[in-house]
């Protein structure tokens, strides 16, 4: 099969699990975090999916298994200090950042910013994974989507690379 017919299977398997209902996920979940499931369509690369419907995430490898699972917080749906809604962006990006313990908000919060986000692994403009000691069963977040730290130091020293896939499902 020609890479051409490989990379649109490989995007409509993904643009597929952005639609999954939430019937078809498993019970196996970690810490409080909603349920997702342990093994997803084969994409042929790791991806990181997030729901924030369940305030989960699961973290697949390429044969589509579930490696790790935890839960996140992500953006809410209207932020009083901005005067709008900072719901993080649903779809399919790339991770192009990758940093350590010491990432800080260079905008939250206002007006000079300064909140900690270690880990943070930046995939749509200023919307990133992040490890955070605010994570709640709910969506209250700027737009990045939170989760523990320990998950997030995992996800960026055993499974990210710049490149790496997030789907991001829709609320």
């Amino acid at each position: 099969m020609s890479t051409k017919w490989t990379r649109l299977i490989m995007l409509v398997v993904a643009t597929a699990l952005t639609l999954l209902p939430l019937s078809s996920y498993s019970a196996r979940h970690h810490r409080s975090g909603g349920s997702m499931p342990s093994q997803i369509a084969p994409l042929g690369e790791k991806v990181i999916i997030v729901d924030p419907n369940i305030h989960a995430f699961g973290a697949y490898d390429a044969n589509g298994n579930l490696l790790r699972t935890g839960m996140v917080t992500a953006g809410n749906s209207w932020c009083r200090d901005i005067h709008r809604s900072c719901r993080t962006r649903s779809g399919s990006f790339r991770i192009y950042t990758l940093g350590g313990s010491g990432c800080r908000s260079h905008k939250y919060p206002l007006p000079r910013g300064g909140a900690p986000m270690p880990y943070c692994m930046f995939f749509n403009g200023s919307q990133g994974l992040h490890g955070s000691y605010e994570v709640v069963y709910g969506n209250v977040s700027h737009g990045c989507v939170r989760m523990h730290v320990d998950d997030a130091r995992w996800i960026r020293f055993n499974f990210a690379n710049i490149g790496t896939r997030v789907i991001v499902r829709p609320y």
